[in-house]
């Protein structure tokens, strides 16, 4: 294994602008996952109802955020499964109940969204 030397630490306004570009490099790191692409293609078609339904801002606005922490639970469980798969290669209990659990996670977030989705509808 080889490891990097650590980068040196950035301050101020750069650090912000730092920060954009790590996210950008999470956001194209999770493109990679057919799940995520999967859940922006259900959010699209769920947004596109609710529109078409009429619904209020209130609604459309609690779906955005509700849409937000899906993706974000994604995000987190697609580290799960990155730092899972590096420090055990080989199969153990462990990683597989830490990559179940990070999918349960992301599985109770969708149920969440599918219930106010159709709550909403109705």
């Amino acid at each position: 294994m080889t490891e990097t030397s650590r980068p040196t630490r950035i301050d101020g306004p750069r650090h912000l602008l730092a920060a954009g570009s790590y996210s950008l490099g999470g956001l194209r790191r999770l493109w990679r996952e057919t799940a995520f692409r999967h859940e922006l293609a259900g959010g699209a078609m769920a947004a596109a109802l609710l529109a078409l339904r009429g619904a209020e801002r209130w609604e459309m606005a609690v779906f955005a955020v509700l849409f937000l922490l899906l993706i974000a639970v994604e995000a987190l469980n697609t580290a799960i499964e990155v730092l899972v798969d590096r420090v055990s290669p080989g199969w153990s209990e462990a990683a597989r109940d830490a990559k179940d659990l990070g999918s349960l996670a992301v599985l109770c977030v969708l149920a969440g969204d599918a219930l106010f989705l159709i709550l909403a509808l109705l």
